[in-house]
């Protein structure tokens, strides 16, 4: 076994997805254990710890040739501290994880938040291999996004670079978590698709509609989801094109569980982003789906730690 191999931390709202992973990026050994953030934080990092030690040991492992963790959350961070300032979805506020994780891995830890891990993951082994500079987009509850340029994510001066979910395309548009109205997360998310569905009369097939429900009732020409799905594609071109008029990338990698959609969701979208994108930002540019699905938060937490 190679010396050199990087514990991939994934933390969800659910379950915390565990990695070993060489440099080249073959996996040697993953699992998942429950989140559960309500036993706090120290004890997270402990048995977090506890569980990535025995599955090193299951698979033979050597602890002595893990030469650091990666971990990926959704919250804002200090990066450079390992410092959680705030994550809404585990109830934690303040928290010096990195040091926590430390402390419990004996393991040098680097972080980031969710959105940049799965961008660096597409861009390591995914749709966006190779990609000088890629803009990376999540639809989901909202939608996030991730640049990585050169191979390295960037963060802009308070870790906050690639928050295209709220560029405001919508000047008279719904109001945002964020405080402002019209935020490309108002329109065109896999929660606000549903949600527009629902207004416009649609329902469910067996319970809550769902928008891979939406997109196949499109698929079938229902005029209803036709016209919804076209309104969400139409915003997100739009707020895309902003991100990739600024960025200048070579690759847009569409990921989240919309993008099961497929060519439903591609085609169009390359096409109105053709509409929407200066020429010849848009000529140098390629949109596909990502293709890590939920492996990607946590191969590129393993990545960090090879920077």
């Amino acid at each position: 076994m190679t010396e050199r191999v990087a514990l991939g931390i994934d933390v969800g709202g659910t379950n915390v997805k565990v990695a070993f992973v060489e440099q080249d990026g073959t996996v040697l050994a993953q699992g998942s254990v429950p989140t559960d953030p309500e036993r706090g934080p120290e004890r997270f990092a402990t048995e977090v710890a506890e569980y990535a030690k025995a599955l090193a040991a299951d698979h033979r492992l050597s602890w002595e040739n893990v030469f650091g963790a990666g971990v990926g959350l959704a919250g804002f961070m200090d990066v450079e501290k390992g410092w959680i300032e705030e994550s809404v979805n585990l109830h934690w506020y303040d928290v010096p994880m990195g040091e926590l994780l430390e402390k419990a891995l004996g393991k040098p830890v680097r972080m980031d938040n969710d959105a940049n891990v799965a961008a660096l993951g597409e861009v390591w082994l995914g749709a966006g291999r190779s990609a000088r500079t890629a803009l990376c987009v999540t639809l989901g509850t909202g939608v996030g996004g991730g640049i990585v340029i050169d191979g390295r994510i960037h963060r802009g001066v308070s870790t906050m670079a690639g928050e295209i979910g709220h560029i405001q395309v919508k000047n008279d548009g719904e109001l945002c978590n964020c405080g402002h109205r019209g935020c490309l997360e108002t329109l065109s998310s896999a929660t606000a698709l549903v949600r527009h569905a629902k207004e416009a009369g649609l329902d469910g097939q067996s319970g809550d509609l769902t928008a891979k429900e939406v997109f196949d009732l499109a698929d079938a020409g229902n005029e209803v989801a036709k016209s919804v799905v076209a309104d969400m594609i139409r915003w997100l071109a739009l707020g895309i094109s902003v991100g990739a008029n600024l960025l200048n990338p070579d690759v847009i990698v569409i990921a989240g569980g919309v993008v099961n959609a497929g060519d439903s969701l591609i085609e169009p979208l390359r096409a109105a982003f053709q509409e929407e994108a200066l020429l010849r930002v848009a000529r140098a540019c390629t949109i596909v789906p990502a293709t890590l699905g939920s492996q990607a938060g946590v191969l590129g937490a393993a990545r960090l730690v090879f920077q």
